[in-house]
This record gives structure tokens, sequence and C-alpha cells, in this order.
């Protein structure tokens, strides 16, 4: 396994008892995140709502990392609750707060509590591509099907 550093600062106002992200077992790939509101309070996503919800954390990723945010599964079984951009992508060169994105995609409100573990962070390796315009691509026995092309769903 290897370990990369990752710094974290408190946003101003936050609440410092909220637990940092932490991995819930020896053999996971998320660390678990949290909400952190402001006064210590809740937010309700209606049915089809979404809202940005804060961590109450900056943080300082290595040059050649990305910090994943993924979706938390018992959360989008139980509730239909998951990320509207997943996975977003923390860049090494953000220093920002780090906020979530949680929709509702059940069929009842769901309550986000202050404290609670809202999504998962998967630090992940980067690799940039070099993009070049040519005058052809290079034939496959795809070719241009797409959307289904190769069998049901």
């Amino acid at each position: 396994m290897i370990s990369v550093d990752i710094k974290l600062a408190w946003v101003a106002g936050a609440d410092r008892d909220v637990a940092l992200p932490f991995y819930a077992s020896a053999g996971a790939a998320g660390a678990d995140v949290r909400a952190n509101l402001p006064d210590r309070g809740s937010v309700t996503l209606e049915p089809g709502a979404r809202a940005l919800v804060p961590t109450g954390l900056r943080m300082a990723i290595p040059e050649g990392y990305e910090v994943q945010v993924r979706p938390r599964s018992g959360l989008a079984l139980k509730h239909g609750v998951t990320l509207a951009n997943s996975p977003g992508t923390i860049d090494s060169d953000y220093r920002g707060e780090l906020g979530v994105i949680l929709v509702n995609l059940g069929d009842a409100p769901f309550e986000v509590v202050h404290g609670e573990r809202i999504a998962q962070l998967v630090v992940a390796p980067v690799t940039q591509g070099v993009f070049a315009v040519v005058e052809d691509l290079d034939e496959t026995a795809r070719g241009a099907g797409g959307f289904g092309s190769t069998g049901r769903g």
C-alpha cells in the first residue's frame, strides 16, 4: 500500500470537534468525510433536490495526485442519496473548502445531520494526456459505434 501525505486545514468557523477523514477498515480505499454544517444544524434534501454540503476542511494534495470524492454505498442503497458529480475531483492546486454535492434520488426527504459521514475520499495518481489533432485515427473493430452498440445496456 502506498501512503500519500494530505495536509488538512480547518475553514474559519468550522466545528473542530467533527472527526477528520478516516478509513473505516484496514482495507478501505476511501476515507469517510463528514458534514460540517453552520450552527451544527442540518440540511433536508427533498426528493430530486441537491445541495452543496460543507466539510469545514481545506486540503493540500501533492502534485501528481488528486482526491476523488465518491458516494457512500449505504446512503445510496438505503436512501437514494448520492453525489451529483461522481466521482468529483479535487485537484492538487485547489486550496478552497471541500464541499460535497449531494443529490437525493430517493422518494423521501433525507436529513443531512452535522457530523454525519457523507462521502468517501480516494487518493489517486494523476496522468495528464498530451492532446494532438491528426488527420485520421486508426481503425478498430468497434469503429464509431457507441451508446449500446456492443450489446444491451
